[in-house]
């Protein structure tokens, strides 16, 4: 199984680093990438984070960018303000959000990580998502092989 790369940029610049990721090129600028996932797993994760703050039955489905990158898709607002809460999301009681919604993904069939590594993944993909909302004219983007 390949990997998926989630990150912040301007859809210019996203399908430049998609183009770069599909001729196996090194590519620089802050992602998270992640082994062993596609963007189905990044579905689930929106999934789960919008459960946890709240906004279930939004629009967590990733969207094709693109016509010339199949594999490039971005992340709907929704679920881009729903990784983002996750970093101050006040739950009742001493449960912290974000380790029940790392421990409910890492959970999921096939998963290529436990529940430490998931909530290291989601602590990188919830301070991307906040860094989409201080960008000007930027997206977050998944890209999967």
């Amino acid at each position: 199984m390949g990997f998926a790369e989630i990150f912040v940029a301007t859809h210019d610049e996203a399908l430049k680093r998609a183009a770069a990721l599909e001729k196996g090129a090194d590519v620089t600028g802050p992602a998270v990438r992640i082994d062993g996932i596609t963007d189905f797993e990044v579905e689930q994760l929106g999934d789960l984070a919008g459960q946890a703050v709240h906004a279930a039955g939004a629009d967590y489905e990733l969207a094709l960018v693109d016509v010339t990158s199949d594999a490039l898709l971005g992340v709907p607002e929704a679920m881009v303000r729903a990784l983002a809460e996750l970093l101050t999301y006040e739950s009742e009681g001493d449960a912290n959000v974000l380790d029940d919604v790392a421990a409910a993904w890492a959970a999921q069939d096939d998963m290529p990580f436990n529940a430490a590594q998931s909530r290291q993944y989601v602590q990188q993909l919830a301070a991307l998502a906040t860094d989409v909302e201080k960008a000007d004219r930027a997206g977050l983007y998944v890209w999967s092989n």
